[in-house]
């Protein structure tokens, strides 16, 4: 589903119902755990969180216009989504992941490359999604970045 928005308050108000709950309190949980440096707003018709051309102005590679993206929460079709981009870059974050996700959740882990998909709404491991804002500084995402990535 793609939703037209500019700011993360636009894009909940759109969402259905059942999801508005859900999203705003991710929102809530990354906000509150993820390191000073990083800024919200809409980027690839998601909320996100990235780094600012402020602090890194080489921007994104594949449109060094846009900021470097950091993680998103988006709502699907069937799921809600969270792409954490630090996962897909940094094998010892996804291992940790990967190895905490069963402590907090009953459900089997649904996940891509960077998108961790939650299907059951009264299941989302927001404790874990906290813990996982606090593993990387904007400093630590910006050279896994540009060692893992940028090549």
């Amino acid at each position: 589903m793609k939703y037209e928005a500019n700011t993360p308050e636009e894009y909940i108000s759109q969402l259905p119902e059942e999801r508005k709950e859900v999203v705003e309190k991710l929102r809530k949980v990354i906000k509150s755990n993820l390191p000073d440096g990083f800024e919200e707003g809409i980027n690839y018709n998601m909320i996100g969180y990235y780094v600012p051309h402020s602090v890194y102005s080489k921007g994104y590679h594949c449109d060094p216009k846009l900021p470097l993206p950091f993680m998103n929460i988006a709502s699907q079709k069937n799921s809600v989504n969270l792409y954490h981009s630090g996962i897909y870059a940094k094998k010892e974050l996804l291992d940790w992941f990967v190895a905490a996700y069963p402590k907090h959740c009953k459900r089997k882990l649904d996940m891509g490359k960077s998108c961790i998909r939650f299907k059951k709404m009264d299941d989302i491991p927001y404790e874990l999604i906290a813990e996982l804002c606090t593993k990387m500084s904007v400093e630590d995402w910006i050279q896994v970045y540009e060692e893992n990535i940028k090549r």
